[in-house]
């Protein structure tokens, strides 16, 4: 159990915070939305209430003196109708017709909007740029003829355009606007291009911290760490308390050592950095120094300690490094927090499965089970809480109730892969619980649905061999070759139920010789190797393969057959050392028993 909660909490811990580039991005896409380009310190506390920015005032284009005539809306209700019946090209062109002829940046934008309905890159770009002239200070027009412009092959013409919003622009509104056009740039299909034209609209404001970050992210995508390194010091000369520019420093260093020192030094010297602090956490967890990582997630926590990411990163920290009792505590107020917040986005269905585990780590089988029921239809991970419901109960004796739990999801999945994976999670509990037929019944009906999905045929020949029909099971396996030649797999099962079955022993040899060379690090298909060795009388090769495999995963299967390759040999010592060694791991193990006892051995 432990090593199944290590498992799910290693594959959290990455997920917990953001990494310097995830905190970089973030904060840059805000700024970009800001006008100042010093913005005053506030919590997190007061972030979350979401208290709207100042924004700048934009200039307003004014519109053409044009009277609405019975020509010009006759065009216009021609054009809307002729798009409802989808005659595009009609309406695209009647709507820019009076475009041109009235000026009104209205219609231009429809226009637009229709060629963007039907697909029509060209003929949007063409509506777009009538609307940028007609609009010359429409950050909306602008938006769109940038969008459109880095799919197409002439991103230089927007260079005067960008040079020009910059110049009219209020100097507070530059800074924001300069990061903005970086990251609408880096979409261009030519990056060296893009990264061109980002250096000539940038170069009159060197004063500017945004002009250098701009210029150290453009570098930094086409590849010119030494360009992009420069650039974010110089952000960070003209402001040395910038998280952002710290942040875009530690991105763009290469050498992960010399960017972890970077932001430790600088939460040192600002310890109210709070992006940088979780970038640096997050630093250290991919280091997997765990407990440096939640000194800083509580240093965050007594900032703020209603913050659901942090809560959430503390308690797989904590239960990382089996501290399930804290991690229980930091979950549950995770979950509580997100209960009181109907509006956050965030699915509770990683903190659910995690408090699920450690619930049965203690024992406690009841709140395993009611920790999943926080986890409703429509969440991104209810399928997998599901399945985990039904392990549960057959772990309580319920394979029924458990059934019943993942057909009552199927009801709610919303994808061809969910079902699948509901249908897949039903035959695996059915053949643990020794309910081979069902299982086979389950997986018979669900390749009815996906005929050629090699995992369900995989499955399904795993089942029909445990059923002993051996026909089935190669044809399945056979199957599974043609649609995935390369599935190591499917000639690792067919040759081992060969080589176990003791027939066909030089055919089980290749197909097993195959898959090895696919994975000549797989454990198991070494120990394929082996075994069929072993069945063919070459005993020395066999010991090799076997000492290699368990060498690789000490697992009791392989660890069993080991020692009957040794016992053969008339090394019984050392026979009996692995079997032990198997026993201590798994003291009910069947395979174990079956083999002692056939070749009447004690332990």
């Amino acid at each position: 159990m432990k090593k199944t909660l290590a498992i799910l909490t290693s594959s959290l811990l990455l997920s917990a915070c953001a990494s310097f580039q995830q905190a970089n991005d973030k904060m840059a896409a805000e700024a970009a939305q800001d006008n100042k380009s010093a913005p005053a310190k506030t919590t997190a506390a007061n972030a979350r209430k979401k208290t709207p920015k100042a924004k700048v005032q934009q200039q307003d284009d004014p519109l053409p003196a044009v009277e609405l005539n019975e020509e010009v809306l006759f065009k216009v209700l021609s054009a809307e109708i002729a798009f409802q019946r989808g005659q595009w090209q009609a309406a695209y062109v009647t709507i820019l017709g009076a475009a041109q002829q009235t000026r009104d940046p209205r219609l231009a934008k429809r226009a637009a909007e229709i060629a963007i309905a039907a697909r029509q890159a060209p003929e949007a770009l063409v509506a777009v740029r009538l609307w940028t002239e007609l609009a010359p200070h429409s950050d909306e027009a602008l938006q769109n003829y940038l969008g459109l412009i880095m799919l197409s092959d002439s991103v230089d013409e927007i260079e005067p355009l960008l040079t020009q919003r910059l110049a009219d622009a209020a100097p507070q509104a530059r800074g924001p606007m300069l990061l903005q056009i970086q990251r609408l740039l880096a979409r261009a299909k030519d990056k060296n291009a893009s990264f061109n034209i980002l250096q000539k609209v940038a170069q009159p404001y060197p004063e500017l911290m945004e002009s250098h970050l701009a210029l150290a992210q453009g570098a930094f995508s086409i590849g010119d760490n030494d360009y992009a390194q420069r650039e974010a010091r110089a952000a960070l000369k003209i402001k040395p308390d910038s998280e952002l520019a710290i942040l875009t420093l530690a991105q763009v260093t290469p050498d992960a050592k010399d960017a972890m020192k970077l932001v430790a030094d600088f939460v040192k010297r600002y310890p109210n950095s709070r992006e940088v602090r979780i970038a640096y956490a997050r630093g250290l967890v991919e280091q997997k120094q765990y407990k440096d990582a939640r000194a800083q997630f509580e240093a965050l926590l007594k900032e703020d300690g209603e913050d659901p990411t942090t809560l959430f990163a503390l308690g797989v920290l904590s239960a990382q490094t089996d501290q399930l009792k804290d991690a229980e505590n930091y979950l549950q107020r995770y979950l509580k927090i997100l209960a009181a917040q109907p509006e956050d986005d965030r699915d509770p269905s990683q903190a659910a499965l995690l408090l699920s585990r450690i619930a049965e780590e203690r024992k406690d089988p009841d709140a395993a089970l009611k920790y999943l029921d926080v986890v409703e239809p429509g969440n991104d991970g209810y399928v997998n809480v599901q399945i985990r419901r039904a392990q549960l109960l057959v772990q309580r004796g319920d394979v029924d109730g458990a059934r019943t739990a993942l057909e009552l999801a199927q009801g709610e999945a919303g994808t061809d892969g969910e079902q699948l994976q509901l249908l897949q999670a039903e035959s695996v509990l059915l053949r643990d619980s020794n309910r081979s037929k069902e299982a086979s019944e389950v997986l018979k009906k669900a390749l009815e649905r996906f005929p050629n999905n090699t995992d369900l045929l995989y499955d399904y020949a795993m089942v029909a061999e445990k059923l002993s029909d051996y026909t089935e099971m190669e044809n399945s396996l056979r199957r599974v070759m043609k649609l995935a030649p390369g599935n190591q797999h499917a000639y690792n099962a067919l040759g081992y139920s060969l080589a176990d079955r003791n027939v066909r022993l030089p055919e089980a040899l290749s197909l097993i010789q195959k898959a090895a060379d696919m994975a000549p690090e797989d454990a198991f298909i070494a120990d394929s190797l082996g075994w069929v060795q072993y069945r063919m009388g070459k005993l020395s090769d066999a010991e090799t393969q076997m000492r290699k495999a368990y060498g690789l995963r000490p697992d009791p299967e392989i660890g069993i057959h080991l020692g009957e390759v040794l016992w053969a040999q008339g090394k019984q010592d050392e026979a009996r050392k692995v079997w032990r060694e198997v026993r201590a791991k798994d003291p009910q193990n069947d395979m174990l028993k079956s083999t002692l006892l056939r070749l009447n051995i004690q332990l």
